[in-house]
This record gives structure tokens, sequence and C-alpha cells, in this order.
């Protein structure tokens, strides 16, 4: 009885490799919890196009917006752990638990980690109109005019509105939180005058920085960043220990057999390790990472503790 147990348990693991030699038989479906043009749906096009071209089959970008993200990130926590179907996560997957009272997945169960792809930097813009030459100088008129400079955010909870409100309680100052539904229509209103600030990514506003209709005060990586090196830094600003990264990975639902997360991760580094296609992400702001599933995972957890903090102590509830 034993033998025929110990058998089949012995050809099943040994089909694990064979199965992923074939993998991928059919295309993949990349599943983007924002609309089409925002930085993650380029990012996602730009590695899929190379996916597709590398693997021999198509890397399908699917844009499912809504709820803050749930949407799109419940379908690839309850889609089949084949590798079928991945999910281009950003920082909301680490905070939904606790933004939510409740959530149709749970980040450590329900997710196999990939690959962190590329990250981009947060960047301290401000409209014109407002005279701060610098963060230090913001910071300072800030905190001379409590609540009166106010900042817009792709929405309550989204890393746009985390940002600003770990640099509000760090550098002790009161901003005016105006939530959008993405964070297009906030930069609209930033270009309009009708915002003093945001935390944008820099991928959004570079061009406006360049045409010079947004100041750039500060970036909110913890070293410079090599997209834009003349940018300081908001620790260098002052604010000590300010870090606040977009990052855009890909998970896979839980219990996707580990030989076909490691094919995945090392297409993946494979595709932005190219010459050609790094030039074109450092060109689009993007600054290349492709860890490994290990690190992924430390690194999603350390941002969860960091974030699911902010949102405690900021009092952050969702619209």
């Amino acid at each position: 009885m034993l033998k025929p147990l110990v058998a089949g348990l012995v050809c099943a693991l040994a089909a694990l490799p064979a199965f992923a030699q074939s993998f991928p038989a059919r295309p993949l479906r990349l599943v983007v919890p924002y609309a089409a043009g925002g930085s993650t749906d380029v990012l996602a096009r730009i590695v899929g196009q190379k996916l597709t071209e590398n693997l021999g089959q198509a890397v399908v970008i699917d844009n499912r917006t809504g709820a803050g993200t749930l949407i799109a990130t419940g379908i690839v926590a309850h889609a089949a752990p084949d590798g079928y179907t991945l999910l281009m996560a950003t920082p909301p997957l680490v905070v939904a638990d606790a933004l939510y009272k409740s959530v149709p997945f749970d980040v450590a169960r329900d997710f196999a980690p990939v690959t962190n792809v590329a990250a981009t930097s947060n960047v301290l813009v401000v409209h014109p109109s407002v005279t701060a030459q610098s963060a230090r100088e913001l910071i300072a008129m800030a905190k001379a005019q409590p609540g009166k400079f106010a900042y817009g955010s792709s929405g309550v909870g989204g890393a746009s509105h985390l940002a600003v409100a770990l640099f509000a309680s760090m550098a002790g100052i009161e901003l005016l939180h105006v939530p959008y539904k993405g964070g297009a229509l906030a930069v609209t209103d930033l270009l309009g005058g009708r915002l003093s600030l945001m935390f944008a990514n820099l991928t959004t506003v570079q061009p406006h920085i360049k045409s010079g209709k947004v100041r750039a005060l500060a970036i909110g990586t913890a070293q410079r960043s090599q997209v834009a090196p003349e940018l300081q830094t908001v620790a260098e600003a002052g604010v000590a220990g300010y870090e606040a990264n977009n990052w855009n990975g890909v998970v896979a639902p839980a219990k996707t057999p580990r030989p076909i997360i490691d094919l995945l991760q090392r297409e993946i580094q494979r595709v932005v390790a190219a010459p050609d296609l790094r030039v074109r992400l450092l060109q689009s702001a993007f600054e290349p990472v492709a860890d490994t599933p290990e690190a992924f995972r430390r690194y999603l957890e350390t941002e969860r503790v960091k974030w699911s903090r902010v949102v405690r102590e900021a009092g952050i509830k969702p619209e």
C-alpha cells in the first residue's frame, strides 16, 4: 500500500520540472489594476511585449480598475495557480488589510511573489504659484500657514496619498487632502492651479517638470534617483529617514508551482536586463529591479508593516 503511494509522489514531484519546461503552452494574462495609459500599464505593456517575444506566447494585458485595486487583486488571488494569471502589483496591495474592514484576499496567504519588476520614484512637485524653491522652504511655509496648501492624490490610501501623509507627519505640517479617482485627474488640477502640490509618479509628471508647468522640489527615494539625479531627496531636505517608493511587481496566485515562479522571474529579469529595454525603461523614469522571489517577499512585508502603520496613525479611512 505504501509503495504505490511513494511511487506516485515521486512521479508527481518529478513532473513539476517537466511541467515548467512546457510552460507556457498558451497565452498569459497580466492583470493591471489601473486604466490603460497610466505608469503601471505602460510598464506592463513594455515588459509584456518583450515577454511575448521571449516566451513565444502572448502576454495579454487585462486592465481591471475599481475599488482601489481590490477588483484586480481579487481576480488573481482566486485564479488557478498555474502561472497563466498574474498581477502587476503596486503599493495598495500591502495596505488593503489596514485600510478596509474586509478584503477578498490575504496578501501573505493568497499570493506567490515573482519579482519586483521596476520602481518609479515619487517626486514632490508644486504649482508655479507656490513660491517655495525647495522642500525645506515648502515645509516652512506650511508650518506658518497650517491647512492652506492642498494636495491631490490618486485616491484614499493610494501611493500618492500615503507618500504625502508620511511626509506631513514626519515634517510636522498640516496639508489639505483632495482625493481623486486616479492620479491623472489630480495632475490635471495641479497643472491648472487648483492644487498646490502633490507627490506624483515621476513617470507621469516628468514632461510637465521639463516644460516648467510644475516645479520639482525633491524625490521620495532614500538615495538620489539615477533617472533625475539633480533632485535632492526629501531626507536631504531635512526630513531624515523619509522614503516613499512606487514599486511595480509581479505576483502569482499562491500554490503556483515553484519551477514556474522561477521561470517567470528569470524571464522578467532577462527582459529588464536587456540593454535596449533598460534604456527604454530609464527614459520612461522606471528603474529596473527584477529581484528574486524571496527578496520581493521580504520587501512586501517591510512595505506592509511601514504603510499599515501610516494608515493607522494618520487615521486614513476609505471613501
